[in-house]
């Protein structure tokens, strides 16, 4: 099992996460579209030769962001972070995959 976690505005925060729910992501046990999310602030500068979803090459932005976190699947990780990275605005989208122990009881 692993943990991913993406940080997308709140113009595609529905529309990623269905797509990564429909990926295979956020299933634990008998649910479905599980996820963890927090509202935040974002902060990038695009450099030469960027095309930033928002502002301009050369200046820092700032932006209200949604931070992700949803457990996925070993077999279904590839095709998750492709479907994230596929239907996100950013041109370079910040994630982060991290895998989990299983710890019985």
């Amino acid at each position: 099992m692993y943990k991913l976690c993406f940080y997308v505005p709140e113009t595609h925060l529905d529309s990623v996460k269905n797509a990564v729910f429909d990926a295979g992501g956020g299933r634990i046990g008998q649910y479905d579209q599980c996820c963890w999310q927090a509202l935040g602030q974002g902060q990038f500068r695009g450099l030469q030769g960027s095309q930033p979803f928002l502002g301009e090459p050369g200046q820092v932005e700032h932006v209200a962001e949604w931070k992700v976190e949803m457990v996925v699947a070993d077999e279904l990780i590839h095709d998750a972070v492709k479907s994230m990275k596929s239907h996100h605005p950013y041109e370079t989208p910040a994630f982060e995959v991290w895998r989990l122990s299983d710890i019985q009881f």
